[in-house]
């Protein structure tokens, strides 16, 4: 936890948005991983955490928008309770250690609603997205499972991202321990990666790092000789000379600042020239936004030069043709760079993506494009000082897209299909960098990872 000044300057940060009504914040619980007592590894809600900051299951909280009054619901153990977990501290202390000191068991928060809904007062709650919660804010404001999400309030979503976005100095230096496990957790794979290894012996040890000195990975650990399919889960492919084996992983602090990483490692410790030709490729992509973003661009407009870096090498190699700046436009280059260039990145490792990627990553100005591939662009916003993004160009060889593009002559002005099909079996690139937008420029977030090709393969040497 941070000081106790911090969150209430967060709370009064919050109440000067010029909301009305109340807000009520729901905490998770322990949800059954196969019966009920064998429970997932409890992980609170990344609001919650921001505003109240305590780490414990089954609390609640409301903001009083008007009067300014805040209160905490939750209950003390029993005795039971501390047999199996030992002496706790008690809610008032809890409710002291943030500065809250209206301070009520749980039950009472079905009483404290109501009497809000007899009020005919504003209840703000953001989109639920655990089953258990969806639940409870079912039996407290009657609202049917089905529309709790729509009916949420658009108001209080902008307010939390508004501040959430911007990370304050104690938030940037968690994130900076992190990127430190993040660093260790991907120095293992250039040290464990060889012919004849399982990928799942590198993303065991990864994510024992990630528990060894955190609270475990950001997100499910990506690691597969596949990398041309994106989120690959599946861990268990021998390695072969040949390979490319692509890592995206991150950790979180134990104060659940996330990090989130990703490089690509010849299996046999040497690039072939066909894998550099591609890798390099990426690799300036990833560069050149390091180098051009700041305070006042749009992600978009940064995510677009990243994309024709990218056509502007695959031109050079052959495997597409035309003007640069017209293919872009076009968007043949998304045969190849299938997403987007990066997300926000702070207590979620998608940051505050339950509350709606379109309220993180754009705004009334800047509408989400519909078209393939640049849609998938997570975070389109102007940068601010404070915003910390992902910076993830890549290059992916996909062959079930390329068979489908190449029956319809799609891009067929653009794209040399003869000349991608002998790239089927290449895999994907992926280089992703946290980059911190400054006053004036942008710096990365953690010891930088080896990403120019010689300092790879050094790091891949015994």
């Amino acid at each position: 936890m941070f000081t106790k000044s911090i969150y209430i300057n967060r709370r009064k940060n919050l109440k000067s948005k010029g909301l009305n009504g109340i807000g009520l914040f729901l905490g998770n619980t322990e949800s059954p991983m196969n019966y009920p007592a064998n429970t997932y590894r409890f992980r609170q809600d990344s609001s919650f955490l921001y505003f109240f900051g305590l780490n414990l299951s089954n609390l609640a909280a409301v903001i009083d928008f008007d009067n300014g009054e805040e209160y905490l619901f939750g209950d003390d153990v029993d005795i039971d309770d501390i047999i199996w977990m030992g002496p706790q501290p008690k809610m008032n202390e809890l409710g002291n250690q943030i500065g809250i000191k209206n301070v009520l068991p749980i039950n009472k928060l079905y009483d404290f609603i109501s009497k809000q809904i007899q009020l005919k007062r504003t209840i703000h709650y953001l989109p639920p997205y655990r089953a258990e919660n969806k639940i409870l804010l079912n039996e407290l404001l009657d609202i049917p499972i089905k529309s709790l999400k729509n009916l949420s309030s658009t108001e209080l979503v902008r307010a939390v991202v508004s501040l959430r976005s911007i990370k304050a100095e104690e938030e940037i230096q968690e994130m900076e321990i992190a990127a430190e496990i993040g660093y260790k957790m991907h120095m293992c794979v250039f040290k464990m990666a060889r012919p004849g290894i399982k990928e799942q012996e590198i993303a065991g040890m990864m994510d024992g790092i990630a528990y060894q000195y955190g609270q475990g990975p950001s997100f499910p650990t990506i690691l597969s000789i596949h990398g041309e399919t994106l989120h690959n889960p599946y861990h268990n492919n021998i390695m072969q000379d040949g390979d490319l084996l692509l890592a995206d992983a991150g950790a979180q602090a134990n104060s659940y600042y996330a990090s989130d990483f990703t490089r690509v490692t010849p299996v046999s410790g040497k690039f072939t020239q066909k894998q550099k030709e591609i890798y390099e490729i990426v690799r300036r992509a990833n560069q050149n936004t390091i180098e051009i973003s700041a305070p006042g661009k749009k992600y978009i407009d940064i995510h677009l030069a990243a994309a024709k870096v990218i056509a502007n090498g695959l031109i050079e190699l052959g495997l597409m043709k035309g003007n640069v700046d017209d293919a872009v436009a076009q968007g043949a280059h998304t045969l190849f760079f299938v997403h987007g260039l990066g997300h926000m990145i702070g207590l979620d490792v998608h940051d505050m993506e339950d509350l709606g990627e379109n309220y993180v990553g754009y705004d009334d100005e800047l509408r989400r494009s519909e078209e393939f591939g640049t849609g998938s662009l997570r975070f389109a916003k102007t940068l601010k000082p404070g915003m910390i993004v992902s910076n993830e160009p890549g290059i992916y060889f996909i062959p079930a897209l390329i068979e489908k593009w190449k029956a319809e002559n799609k891009f067929s002005e653009f794209i040399n299909y003869s000349q991608v099909e002998k790239y089927m079996n290449f895999g994907g690139i992926r280089l992703e960098d946290e980059i911190l937008i400054t006053e004036d420029a942008c710096r990365l977030i953690g010891k930088r990872l080896p990403i120019e090709i010689k300092d790879v393969e050094d790091a891949m040497k015994d």
